[in-house]
């Protein structure tokens, strides 16, 4: 059984490019854009407040007296 391996170069990357402004036209990309980049913003927001929380309950459990588990 052979594994091939898949890159992507440059002429597949223009064909994609290409194949994008035909579908959605020169006008409509920047909107995409934008909703791509606000998704990945409010994406790291909301991971980062729940590492945020992940830190300060292991926090309050390593300062609680009663806390029987052994880490």
């Amino acid at each position: 059984m052979q594994i091939i391996a898949w890159t992507v170069g440059w002429s597949e990357i223009l064909i994609i490019v290409l194949i994008v402004l035909i579908l959605f036209g020169a006008k409509k990309i920047p909107e995409l854009m934008r909703g791509l980049g606000s998704g990945i913003k409010e994406f790291k927001k909301a991971s980062s407040i729940e590492d945020d929380n992940n830190t300060t309950n292991k926090q309050i459990d390593n300062n609680n007296p009663n806390n029987t588990n052994n880490k």
